[in-house]
């Protein structure tokens, strides 16, 4: 009758990917600079200081960090209660269906779409946009940040109706508009329609980023944004608990990642409504059921804005948390908190970093399991609730 829950820290890689230099991102470790930063007082002026997280700790978090990247935080190792790793993805991509789909078992079989930084989009896939929806143009096409964009492009998008279209070093087609003035239910359905064409490209993603606001009072963007993702070749660890007839909580955006695929009930919300939804599951999740949740503002909010003391404040809350998560937790419950990739917020650039990404597993006893990789983490909950495990990972505990 036992329970599994698996929740990703969306970003909070732990550096050291033997093959970071590939993608430009060779000594990146997004809870290593953190720690650093706040440390030497530079995250936020008048701080404390030291990045607080016992919680994790306890868990084994710098364990991790240190078997994962070298980086020692001595003063912050403590008596560890939980198993602990650090995995490795073999993907080719620092992305979140990459990363999710690895974790879930299913090493990505194909290489992603990516578009050039200037220029990104061809004249073909821009008529197609117009076409698809009713303008005489569009915005943007290059790589930029969601916050930048809007800011840059907002006034003439209010202007002219025409959507922004932007991509970043993931393989992603994104589009932005203004709630009211292009509407909502338009952009959804752009993207829905222009969807499948991108797929066909191997683009990883479509996503709709809407936002409100005025030339006046600035622009913000919203917390409808919807993914279209590419569906899964295979199936994965959601497909294998649904298919031996056991039910699949998502919580954030897991629902778009595997195109709903295997899942039986989706919540989303800001992290704050998803952590109280996440409480609720621990208490109400039915027997023998797989939680899966994504908590994404530290990858959205902190790390693609380079925000150190943000992504600093955001990781302590959530540690905060974990104390009541796991006093409604079953005894015979499994948990494993991780990561899809990392996001340095010291890192040059707007973009996701190539990193290995901690594995703090309650539940199973303590110490240390060492390196391992992704697809690890699906073969253990797999074997954790008796289903069968499809994939090349190996049960953990």
């Amino acid at each position: 009758m036992a329970r599994a829950f698996l929740i990703v820290l969306d970003s909070v890689g732990c550096g050291g990917a033997p093959d970071a230099v590939d993608f430009g991102d060779e000594g990146a470790n997004t809870l290593g600079h953190i720690a650093a930063e706040c440390a030497a007082g530079n995250a936020e002026e008048g701080r404390s200081g030291a990045l607080s997280l016992p919680n994790l700790a306890s868990l084994g978090l710098w364990h991790a960090v240190e078997a994962a990247s070298g980086a020692t935080f001595a003063d912050k190792l403590t008596d560890v209660t939980g198993k602990w790793a650090a995995a490795t993805e073999v993907s080719i991509g620092k992305d979140t269906p990459s990363g999710h789909w690895e974790l879930a078992g299913l090493p990505v079989p194909w290489d992603w779409h990516y578009f050039p930084k200037e220029n990104s989009f061809d004249d073909d896939l821009l008529f197609e946009v117009c076409k698809a929806a009713g303008t005489g143009g569009t915005l943007g096409n290059c790589h930029a940040s969601g916050t930048e964009i809007i800011e840059r492009e907002g006034a003439r998008h209010l202007e002219t109706g025409w959507p922004i279209c932007y991509t970043s070093a993931d393989s992603v087609f994104q589009i932005a508009a203004h709630e009211e003035r292009f509407g909502l239910q338009n952009l959804l359905d752009l993207c829905k329609k222009l969807a499948p064409m991108l797929h066909e490209m191997k683009v990883g993603r479509v996503i709709a980023r809407p936002f409100v606001g005025s030339v006046k009072d600035g622009f913000t963007r919203t917390s409808n944004r919807k993914d279209f993702a590419i569906m899964p070749p295979a199936p994965a660890l959601c497909d294998w608990v649904h298919d031996a007839g056991k039910h699949v909580y998502a919580i954030g955006k897991i629902g778009d990642i595997f195109s709903m695929r295997g899942i039986d009930e989706v919540v989303k919300g800001d992290d704050l409504t998803l952590m109280q939804r996440l409480l609720e599951h621990a208490d109400a999740a039915v027997d023998s059921s797989l939680t899966f949740a994504n908590f994404v503002e530290f990858d959205s909010l902190y790390g693609h804005r380079r925000d150190v003391s943000g992504y600093a404040r955001a990781l302590e809350w959530f540690d905060a948390q974990i104390p009541d998560f796991i006093a409604r937790l079953r005894s015979d419950d499994l948990v494993i908190f991780t990561a899809d990739h990392g996001n340095d917020p010291t890192w040059g650039g707007t973009d996701h970093t190539r990193e290995r990404v901690p594995v703090l597993i309650w539940g199973a006893g303590m110490g240390e399991v060492g390196l391992c990789q992704f697809t690890d983490v699906a073969a253990t909950l797999a074997h954790h609730l008796g289903v069968p495990s499809d994939g090349p990972g190996r049960n953990l505990i």
